[in-house]
């Protein structure tokens, strides 16, 4: 279980951003489930998600950095949310999958080439005795504009992508399972990125001025 427990490079949990992090959202609360709770609200709700910030540079995926920013897609929310858990004493670790976006903006797909999202991310905490996958991705307030409720963790049940969104069209499909990770993997996320979406490149996407999401409601952290 220490590897699960451990400062990598990553999930730089003992770095100033991190501990600031959870010292503000988890604050005197000792309850392991509690603490989960809360950090997952956190990832949720203050990393506003943003698919056009996908970066290949090595250092976009250190927890550190990535709560520097505004704005993050799945991978990195994921990071961060393993990272956070580590620093208040709960074992995480990353998993990934392949997921069918049935609600993706057009201008995403044309980019993207496919609405198949490729390794996407989450995060396993280990509470009371089993791993729990929870999946901190979409912000509530992007959530409420595309008619999607957002996913809300309990510190018992997975927490997974609705198939379905509120008005019983079809949302989210996981298609193929590419396993768990102590650690961020990040060169098999560039060979199962240069493999899935050939356009990226070296350098990502094209974002739209401000993101696609940013104006769902005004914007990540305040």
């Amino acid at each position: 279980m220490n590897e699960y427990l451990a400062s990598t490079y990553f999930i730089d949990f003992e770095s100033d951003a991190v501990q600031s992090f959870v010292t503000r959202v988890v604050g005197s609360v000792d309850d392991p489930r509690a603490k989960a709770i809360l950090l997952f609200n956190a990832v949720r709700d203050e990393l506003w998600y943003d698919p056009y910030s996908v970066n290949l540079d090595r250092d976009a995926y250190r927890a550190s950095v990535i709560l520097g920013g505004r704005t993050a897609y799945c991978v990195p929310k994921a990071i961060v949310m393993a990272a956070a858990g580590r620093a208040v004493g709960l074992p995480t670790r990353l998993g990934y999958a392949d997921v069918r976006n049935h609600l993706a903006t057009p201008r995403l797909l044309e980019q993207l080439g496919t609405d198949v999202f490729a390794f996407h991310g989450f995060t396993e905490v280990f509470l009371e005795d089993r791993w729990v996958k929870v999946t901190p991705t979409f912000n509530s307030r992007l959530c409420e504009r595309f008619g999607v409720l957002p996913l809300e963790f309990d510190g018992i049940s997975d927490t997974l992508f609705q198939p379905f969104d509120a008005s019983g069209k079809r949302h989210m499909e996981y298609i193929r399972e590419r396993g768990t990770f102590a650690d961020f993997p990040f060169e098999e996320m560039l060979r199962v990125y240069a493999e899935v979406y050939p356009s990226l490149g070296n350098c990502g996407l094209d974002s739209e001025e401000g993101g696609p999401f940013i104006d769902a409601g005004g914007g990540g952290r305040r």
